[in-house]
C-alpha cells in the first residue's frame, strides 16, 4: 500500500540501484515496496516508510546511500544496532562508520577525517549526538546525500518508544532546507504517521505503507498451565538455533532463565534492573550465538539485527497488540518460517495493573484498553494473521492456511454454540446491560457472589443456566461474543452491551462461533499435525552440510569479531547447502552472496562444500532440485 505519486524512476537510476544491490549484498529483485521507496530518496523527496520488520527497511535506505554523491547520515537509537549495521556494511565493501559515546579519541579523528575527505558513504548517529552543532557543522561540510530516521515512531508521543531526543530532529529541515528526510519505521498508525511527518517538518511527504502481515511467522497462542512443560518442546525443537522469551515482570526473566540453564539450556537474562555492562555482555552473547536463548522484559529488541530468532514466546500477555507485534516481528527477519507463541492467564492481568497503577491517570485508562486489545486477539477464533493487520487498518485476501493455531485446526469448537450464546445474552439483558463478564459469568454458573445476591439476580430465570461449566469457560465465551460483534464493552468498567448482531442470536437468526476451552484435546491436535517445519525453505538442503557451513561461518565470524550472520545469513547457507556450488561463478549465484563476501569467502566455503561432499559421496554445482 503506498499514496506515492511520485513520477517513475528514470531506468539509468533504477538500473544503477539494481546493479548496487546485486554487487553487494548478492540480490537480484527488491521486496515488496523497496524500490518504490527508494525512487523517493533517488529523487530527494521527503518520505514515511512503513514496512514490517523483516520487510528490508535498512537496504531502502542503505543501497540509495551507495548511489548518490555524499554521505546519508543514519539516526539510530542503538549502539549496538549501529555496530551490527556498520559491521554488514563493511563486509560488504561499503565504507561506513558510526558516531557514539564508544569510540576513542583516534577513532573519532579517523571518522572526522574519512568524512572530511569524502570517503564514507554513510554514518550512524545517535538523534542526541547528531542535533550538537560541531558534528552538524562537520557533515554539512562534507555533503549530506540525505538524512534517514531509523525507528521513527520514537518521533510522536502517540508512538509505543517516544523518546524525546528524536524531537529534537526537527532541526534538520532547518539546517538542511533542501535535503531529503525519510522516516523508517515497522509499526506506526496513521496517527503516529501524521505526528512524525508534522515534528520532523517533512515537506509534502510520500508515506508508503507495507502489508503488516508476516506470513513466514506461525503464531501459536494457549492459556499457560505448567509454564516449562509448555516452553521447553518449543526449545528443545530449536535447540541449536536462537530464541526469545519476554516475561512481564523482572522477578520471572530471572527465575525463568536460571530454571532453564539447570535443564542444560543456553541461556541469560535481560531486564532494566541489571547493569549496563551486564545487559550489553548478555545480548552481545545472544548476538554472536554464544548463548542461544534471551529471557527478556520489554526491555529487549529494539533494534536487534540478528535476522535467525527462529522463535519468539511470550511466558505471558503483552501490554499492546503494537508491541506483541515488534516483538513477535523480532523472529524470521531473514523470511524463513519462525515460530510465535504466546502463554497467558488470569496472574498477567493483575501483574499488568500493578504496572499501570504507576502511571498518570490518563495514561492508565489507554493502557488498559491497549491491554484488553490484546487479550480479546489472544482468545480471539479468526485467523491470528488476520486479526494482527486488522488491528492496522488493512486486511488478507484469505486466511492464513495453516499458519496459526486457528488455521491449522488446533482450537476445538462447541458443536451447537446457539444455546449456549442465548443464554448469556438473556442474562445480560435480564441483568439491564450494566454489569461486566465475570459478573455475568457468575450469574450464569450460580457462583455464590454477595453483590448478585444484593442485587437480587440469583432470582432471575437465567441464574445457573450454564452451572455445569466453569467461570473461565464462561468469560471465555463472551470474550467471543464480543469479537464477533455480538456485544460491546462499554467506558471502563467493561459493562456488557448487546448489539444488533447480538439480538440475531438471541433470535436464533445468527449463529455465532465458540471455543471449548480443552487444552487436552488441543495439545493432542497439535502433536497430530506438526506444520510448523518450512518444508520448502529445507528442500534439497543437506542438512550435515548446513551444520558444517555455519561452522565455518562462526570461524570467520569469530576471527573477525563480529555477529555470524554479519558474514553470512542462515537462509544463505541453506542454498550453499542445497545447490553445493564447487566454483566462484556458481558461489557468485548464491542469493545473497555479493562481490566482496564472494571475494573474501568463497574460496573456503567452496572448498569445505567440496570436502564435504567428496566424503559423503555427493555431487556438486547442483542447478535444480
Amino acid at each position: 500500500m503506498t499514496n506515492s505519486h511520485s513520477s517513475a524512476l528514470p531506468a539509468a537510476l533504477e538500473a544503477q540501484l539494481r546493479s548496487a544491490l546485486k554487487t553487494h549484498w548478492g540480490y537480484e529483485e527488491f521486496r515488496a515496496l523497496q524500490l518504490e521507496s527508494m525512487t523517493h530518496v533517488m529523487q530527494h523527496q521527503d518520505s514515511v516508510v512503513i514496512l514490517p520488520t523483516g520487510g528490508g527497511k535498512s537496504l531502502c535506505y542503505q543501497v540509495p546511500a551507495v548511489c548518490l554523491d555524499g554521505v546519508a547520515v543514519i539516526v539510530s537509537p542503538l549502539i549496538s544496532l549501529m555496530k551490527d549495521q556498520v559491521d554488514a556494511l563493511r563486509a560488504s565493501g561499503i565504507p561506513a562508520a558510526f558516531i557514539n559515546s564508544t569510540l576513542t579519541l583516534e577513532e573519532k579523528r579517523v571518522i572526522a577525517r574519512d568524512l572530511a575527505q569524502k570517503k564514507l558513504k554513510l554514518v550512524y548517529v545517535a538523534p542526541e549526538r547528531l542535533v550538537v552543532e560541531p558534528l552538524l557543522t562537520r557533515i554539512e561540510e562534507a555533503g549530506v546525500s540525505f538524512f534517514a530516521i531509523d525507528e521513527a515512531h520514537c518521533v510522536s508521543q502517540w508512538g509505543h518508544d517516544f523518546r524525546p531526543h528524536y524531537r529534537q530532529l526537527s532541526i534538520l529541515r532547518e539546517r538542511f532546507p533542501t535535503t531529503g528526510i525519510h522516516a523508517f519505521t515497522a509499526t506506526a498508525s496513521q496517527r503516529v504517521r501524521d505526528d512524525i511527518a508534522e515534528q520532523l517538518h517533512l515537506r509534502e511527504p510520500q508515506q508508503i505503507i507495507g502489508s503488516f502481515d508476516r506470513p513466514n511467522l506461525i503464531y501459536r497462542v494457549e492459556r499457560r498451565s505448567k509454564l516449562l512443560d509448555q516452553i521447553t518442546p518449543v526449545i528443545q525443537k530449536h535447540r541449536d538455533e536462537s530464541g526469545i522469551i519476554y516475561c512481564i515482570s523482572r522477578k520471572e526473566v530471572e527465575t525463568l532463565s536460571a530454571q532453564l540453564n539447570a535443564l542444560g539450556y543456553s541461556s541469560r537474562p535481560y531486564h532494566a534492573g541489571l547493569s549496563d555492562e551486564e545487559r550489553d555482555r548478555n545480548q552481545e552473547a545472544f548476538i554472536r550465538d554464544q548463548t542461544q536463548i534471551i529471557v527478556a522484559t520489554v526491555a529487549f529488541g529494539m533494534g536487534i539485527d540478528k535476522p535467525d530468532v527462529r522463535y519468539v514466546i511470550h511466558a505471558g500477555i503483552p501490554k499492546s497488540i503494537e508491541h506483541y507485534q515488534q516483538e513477535t516481528g523480532r523472529a524470521g527477519r531473514d523470511g524463513l518460517e519462525a515460530e510465535c507463541w504466546m502463554f497467558y492467564g488470569g496472574k498477567d492481568l493483575q501483574t499488568w495493573d500493578y504496572i499501570f497503577d504507576t502511571q498518570p491517570p490518563e495514561v492508565q485508562v489507554a493502557s488498559r484498553l491497549a491491554l484488553r486489545g490484546m487479550l480479546d486477539y489472544a482468545d480471539g477464533v479468526l485467523c491470528r494473521h488476520r486479526l494482527l493487520v486488522r488491528h492496522f487498518g488493512q486486511d488478507l485476501d484469505e486466511d492464513c492456511g495453516d499458519h496459526c493455531d486457528i488455521c491449522q485446526g488446533e482450537i476445538t469448537f462447541v458443536a451447537e454454540p446457539l444455546p449456549i450464546a442465548q443464554k448469556i445474552l438473556s442474562s445480560i439483558y435480564r441483568q439491564g446491560e450494566r454489569f461486566g463478564s465475570e459478573y455475568t459469568a457468575r450469574v450464569v454458573t450460580a457462583q455464590p457472589d454477595d453483590r448478585v445476591t444484593r442485587n437480587g439476580h440469583d432470582k432471575l430465570t437465567t441464574y445457573g443456566l450454564l452451572k455445569e461449566h466453569s467461570i473461565l469457560q464462561v468469560q471465555d465465551w463472551i470474550g467471543d461474543l464480543v469479537r464477533q460483534g455480538h456485544l460491546i464493552r462499554m467506558d471502563e468498567y467493561q459493562i456488557l452491551k448487546i448489539t444488533e448482531s447480538g439480538w440475531r442470536v438471541l433470535k436464533g437468526q445468527e449463529i455465532p462461533v465458540l471455543r471449548q476451552s480443552d487444552q487436552r484435546s488441543r495439545t493432542s491436535k497439535r502433536e497430530k499435525k506438526p506444520k510448523v517445519d518450512n518444508a520448502d525453505s529445507w528442500v534439497g538442503v543437506d542438512r550435515p552440510l548446513f551444520e558444517e557451513l555455519k561452522k565455518l561461518r562462526m570461524e570467520f565470524a569469530t576471527e573477525r569479531g563480529v555477529p555470524p550472520y554479519i558474514i553470512f545469513g542462515d537462509a544463505t547457507l541453506r542454498e550453499l547447502a542445497r545447490y553445493r556450488p564447487a566454483t566462484i561463478a556458481g558461489f557468485l549465484a548464491i542469493r545473497g552472496v555479493g562481490e566482496r563476501k564472494c571475494e573474501d569467502f568463497g574460496g573456503q566455503f567452496i572448498a569445505r562444500i567440496e570436502e564435504f561432499c567428496i566424503a559423503a559421496g555427493l555431487e556438486t554445482d547442483l542447478t535444480e532440485l
